[in-house]
């Protein structure tokens, strides 16, 4: 059977061919990722569920997925307010934040008080790259995010979790379950100790590069960016 998880190091890896075999820039993978886990969003909270979003991003390309996705949750009609405490300089991420601005998205640095006035949370804070201490400011949101009751939408892994080993054995994360997890491109290792609702998103794939990885990826319906798994990858 083919492998169904990507490591972090053939995720980097696939993403660096992404960008030169399959000529793909950074700002259309970021564009292709947040419309994914905007339709992932709207498929397990839709807007009669409430339209208040709250989306946490982190200062790398799994912040950016999050602005991406804000943006295109606003458009679906959902009111989305910005967690950013560590705005990257970038001209990609900043092109992205002032594109919110230009809907008059919120911006906040109080991440317990918006905490109180959402109905769903986006977790865009750290991605595959993430390794090592969680760092401030990020300690204590991830501790709200590991207690609150709202559910939660985890952007490609769950904020804290090792790629390869899953939650940490102690401090921030360690108890954290996301309701929903959007695997970006291809599952990551860590989804075996994943039990939410699991979503395949990244339309992007190539026969190619699918074959050089050997992935075996679902298969998209019509215009869907994701595409719903079980435990054992099977389509739903």
């Amino acid at each position: 059977m083919a492998s169904k998880t990507l490591s972090a190091k053939n995720a980097a890896a696939l993403d660096k061919d992404l960008m030169s075999i399959g000529a793909f820039s950074i700002d259309q993978l970021m564009e292709l990722a947040g419309l994914s886990v905007s339709q992932a969003v709207y498929r397990v909270h839709p807007p009669s569920r409430g339209r208040r979003v709250l989306v946490a991003c982190g200062p790398g390309n799994n912040g950016g997925d999050g602005l991406v996705a804000a943006r295109h949750l606003w458009h679906y009609g959902y009111k989305p307010t910005i967690y950013y405490p560590k705005q990257s300089k970038n001209e990609l991420y900043q092109r992205l934040a002032t594109q919110l601005r230009n809907l008059d998205v919120p911006f906040t640095d109080d991440f317990p008080s918006a905490l109180k006035e959402t109905d769903h949370i986006i977790d865009a804070i750290f991605g595959f790259s993430f390794s090592g201490e969680v760092r401030e400011p990020f300690p204590a949101v991830i501790r709200a995010l590991e207690e609150t009751k709202l559910p939660v939408t985890s952007v490609d892994a769950p904020s804290s979790w090792n790629i390869e080993e899953g939650p940490p054995s102690s401090g921030p994360g360690a108890k954290f379950m996301p309701s929903t997890l959007v695997s970006l491109t291809a599952p990551k290792p860590l989804v075996k100790w994943f039990n939410g609702r699991h979503f395949v998103g990244g339309r992007f794939v190539s026969p190619d590069i699918k074959k050089k990885y050997n992935l075996d990826l679902p298969e998209y319906e019509g215009i869907d960016q994701i595409v719903e798994v079980g435990s054992n990858g099977e389509k739903l």
